[in-house]
């Protein structure tokens, strides 16, 4: 069964309303965001961590980036590292790697959710596929999933332009 069937099935058995949308790969979150036309902050990003030797699912907004001390203060950890490919495909079979949907059910791992999805009515997410979002309301998610929410995703770094490097490093 796919991470997708196993998705769906889960969802119609809790009675959870849910839409499925379909389009071309799409190999990040932001270009699912892209292509699905969905504001960066509604569609959810699953990052996986390695805390103390322990996969940890963080599921942030698309627009945003995981502040990795900020998670090694939440789980009281002294070692966190985001996880490898390798370690993401064996923790996730069904699903392709980098298209895991905020769901741990059936993954034995702890979720942290970042608040700042929670104050948003909708949920977009990768359904185990490059090919396939899903979207349903925050609130049955919450429901579902139960998550810890926290505090751990900043804003992205703005990337200096080389005249400010070029200033930063003494001028001209």
């Amino acid at each position: 069964m796919t991470c997708r069937e196993r998705l769906e099935a889960y969802l119609q058995d809790q009675g959870v309303q849910y839409r499925v949308y379909e389009h071309p790969a799409a190999y990040t979150a932001q270009a699912v965001a892209e292509r699905e036309h969905i504001p960066n902050k509604l569609l959810a990003k699953v990052v996986i961590v390695v805390a103390d030797g322990e996969l940890t699912m963080l599921a942030l907004p698309t627009s945003r980036r995981v502040d990795l001390a900020r998670v090694r203060e939440l789980l009281d950890a002294r070692d966190v590292r985001l996880a490898t490919e390798t370690e993401m495909a064996i923790a996730f079979p069904d699903c392709e790697v980098g298209a895991t949907p905020p769901f741990n059910a059936g993954y034995n791992m702890p979720l942290l959710v970042d608040r700042s999805l929670a104050e948003e009515p909708v949920i977009f997410f990768q359904a185990g596929s490059h090919s396939v979002a899903m979207s349903m309301a925050f609130a049955d998610y919450a429901r579902l999933v139960q998550p810890r929410l926290a505090e751990f995703a900043a804003e992205p770094r703005r990337l200096a332009t080389a005249h400010e490097d070029i200033h930063e490093l003494g001028g001209w």
